[in-house]
């Protein structure tokens, strides 16, 4: 069993930027892909970016591509995802998911584990 906590939310200006982090619990943090998704209100959850369990391959969405960047800490079982150039459309409530076998996929239903959410809003 793994649990996983997010933080970092808040609210930010068009334009700005924030860094989200996410501890998973366990000794075996580095055998478990991460993933973040998000859920704006109206629509469905969707995938943002992954990075597998050595940290070697990453996945972005193309809405988000150039300017997120997903990284992870093995020694302190954290993940980051790193959120600039923010516009309002990135407003939603970012989750942190965690997927055993450390390959990374946008596929939501294989990831195991979720955290509470953070919510993240965009100012225009």
């Amino acid at each position: 069993q793994v649990q996983v906590v997010e933080s970092g939310g808040g609210l930010v200006q068009a334009g700005g930027s924030l860094r989200l982090s996410c501890v998973a619990s366990g000794r075996t943090f580095s055998t478990y892909a991460m993933a973040w998704f998000r859920h704006a209100p109206g629509k469905e959850r969707e995938f943002v970016a992954a990075i597998s369990g050595t940290g070697g391959s990453t996945l972005y969405a193309d809405s988000v591509k150039g300017r997120f960047t997903i990284s992870r800490d093995n020694v302190k079982n954290t993940v980051y995802l790193q959120m600039n150039s923010l516009k309002p459309e990135d407003t939603a409530v970012y989750y942190c998911a965690a997927r055993y076998g450390g390959v990374v996929t946008t596929a939501r239903l294989r990831y195991d584990y979720w955290g509470q959410g953070t919510q993240v809003t965009v100012s225009s």
